[in-house]
This record gives structure tokens, C-alpha cells and sequence, in this order.
């Protein structure tokens, strides 16, 4: 039986804390907050800083800002480096008023795999949207599937054409539980 994949997503269920996009060391926003979503690694000068705009409950698994970055403590970054070191790159950060080590999880793998046709619904960028930065790409999915023929020896991934979701695979997944780690949300693709 082949492994079993799945969205990782912040789980925000509770009163959980509001961090802002990252800051670059002169407090200005980074000019791409959504490169940290691209799938490919990412250059950073200076540490960055991750304030946060709403208090509540400190989370181990978080999302930032409009870029919807990652951002894991380091006791969950152990673990990424452990079982998928090959696919993640790791950017230290301050998250504002914390004195524990915090990261950007920047999965370094960009997979097209999405599974159209076993998907509960898949729409395109047309020409008639007016986008031509974004024609032919995934407008939005909904019930994503995946097809695990693609994935190859990848354990962690972004999905082509809709970056927003974060792949993990099932080891994975089950090493966050057991470690108890907070602010996941897991969902099978």
C-alpha cells in the first residue's frame, strides 16, 4: 500500500495567537511574503522578525500573515529534519516576544500532482478572468486529491499550480500527533 499524503493547515479552532507577515531587520514587511510558499528554497539576509497583531494561545504549528507562511517551533522543526531533511529548508526568526526558537518551514519541493479528475472540484484562471499572469493555473480546489504516482520519494511538498497547500506525508503526520504537537490541522489528499 503506498503512503498516504496530507494538507497541513494551522488549526484554528481555539483562541490562537495572530502573527503578522515576517519583518525584515529594518521592520519593513519583506516584499514577497509568499515566497515562502513557492516550493523552491528561499535567500534571506538578516533575521527576520514575526510580530504578533492579535494575542492568544502560542501554537508550535502556525501560519503568517497574508503570505500564509509557516512558522514551527523548533521542537517541530527537529522533527522535519529528522524524517524529510531532503525536502525543507529551515530560516530562523524572532517571533516578537518569545524568547523560543521559532522557524519559517519553507518546503523545498514544488510537485504537479494534483488529481484533477478524483478532486471534488478543480477551476482554471481563464482568459476571460482577466489574469494572464495566472491563465491555465488552478483558480481554486476544493476536495484535493492527489496522485501519489507523482510524489516520488518526497515527504513534504508544495502542489503545482496551488501552492497554498502543504504536503506532508503520513510518517509525518503521525510523528506531529505523537509529539503532541499544536496548531495542526490535517486533511487527506
Amino acid at each position: 500500500m503506498s503512503q498516504r499524503f496530507f494538507d497541513l493547515s494551522m488549526d484554528v479552532r481555539t483562541g490562537i495567537w495572530d502573527l503578522g507577515d515576517p519583518l525584515d531587520e529594518r521592520g519593513q514587511e519583506v516584499e514577497d511574503p509568499w515566497m515562502f510558499r513557492a516550493g523552491r528554497p528561499v535567500h534571506v539576509e538578516g533575521l527576520l522578525t514575526i510580530p504578533i497583531e492579535g494575542r492568544g494561545r502560542r501554537l508550535d504549528f502556525s501560519t503568517a500573515g497574508i503570505g500564509v507562511t509557516p512558522i514551527v517551533h523548533a521542537r517541530v522543526a527537529s522533527i522535519f529534519e529528522e524524517l524529510a531533511p531532503n525536502d525543507v529548508q529551515f530560516i530562523p526568526v524572532n517571533v516578537q516576544g518569545r524568547s523560543e526558537e521559532y522557524f519559517i518551514l519553507v518546503a523545498t519541493k514544488l510537485i504537479r500532482c494534483i488529481d484533477d479528475e478524483a478532486s471534488s472540484e478543480v477551476l482554471y484562471w481563464k482568459p476571460e478572468d482577466e489574469r494572464p499572469d495566472k491563465f491555465g493555473q488552478y483558480r481554486s480546489v476544493s476536495g484535493m486529491r492527489i496522485d501519489r504516482t507523482k510524489v516520488g520519494d518526497a515527504k513534504v511538498f508544495r502542489t503545482w499550480g496551488w501552492k497554498i497547500a502543504l504536503i506532508v506525508s503520513e510518517d509525518i503526520k503521525n510523528a506531529l500527533e505523537r509529539e503532541k504537537v499544536t496548531g495542526t490541522w490535517f486533511s487527506e489528499v
